[in-house]
């Protein structure tokens, strides 16, 4: 009896042991397996990493410009009056009445006018070639001076006399006589600041200002050039 009870002991340990070696076997496949993936998990991510580096993009730093900048910053201020010149002027002006090409009668004004002519560079002319960068020291070249404008200032301008002479006789045309005593102004006042060198005035002060501009807005070692006038200007 008692041969038999351990004969069936021994016969259910025999029969669980396959099973037994199942599990064992599964489980350090498992184990295996993970471990495996583990291992490819970070030689994948190294792989990943190496093939990034061979095929980074990399970026450059931002270049600047520096003469597209000053130009940007110059030009801003458009024409740059540097000097003004005024004058009062006296001009008399006239017209005859003719009957079969003979003088009849005549009209004389007398028209007192006050102008005004301002002369400077156009900084809008300003090209990117005409900045250069020598030696950390920055070279600008500025437009030739020009008269940038001429004016008569109509409200201190006055006709002082109007004659039509004997009679009455000469025509009435004081609208007329007074624009041409106004033409004559302007012409009479640019061309006596042309002799008192109102262009050369206005490159040297301009010469100074654009000098100062780019000083203070931090800029250091500066060369502003001038030009002369162009040909036909106060000539």
């Amino acid at each position: 009896m008692r041969e038999q009870l351990q004969k069936s002991r021994f016969s259910r340990v025999i029969y669980k042991l396959p099973k037994n070696i199942m599990l064992i076997t599964t489980a350090s496949v498992a184990l295996l397996v993970m471990t495996s993936g583990i291992g490819m998990m970070f030689t994948g991510a190294r792989f990943v990493d190496k093939v990034k580096g061979l095929f980074s993009i990399s970026e450059t730093a931002p270049e600047v410009d520096v003469r597209s900048l000053i130009v940007s910053q110059i030009s801003g201020a458009s024409e740059l009056t540097t000097a003004v010149f005024t004058m009062e002027a006296v001009v008399p002006t006239r017209q005859d009445r003719l009957i079969a090409g003979y003088p009849v009668g005549s009209t004389q004004l007398l028209y007192i006018a006050y102008g005004e002519v301002r002369a400077g560079v156009d900084l809008g002319e300003l090209k990117v070639e005409d900045v250069n960068i020598v030696n950390d020291t920055i070279e600008l070249q500025l437009p030739p001076p020009k008269l940038l404008d001429s004016k008569i200032d109509v409200s201190r301008s006055q006709v002082y006399d109007y004659d039509r002479g004997f009679l009455g006789l000469g025509p009435d045309v004081a609208p007329q006589l007074q624009m041409l005593a106004q033409q004559e102004t302007l012409k009479k006042i640019e061309a006596t600041a042309c002799r008192e060198d109102l262009l050369q005035q206005a490159n040297e002060r301009a010469q100074l200002v654009v000098s100062q501009l780019l000083t203070t807005s931090g800029h250091k070692g500066i060369e502003v050039k001038t030009q002369p006038p162009a040909t036909g200007v106060c000539s």
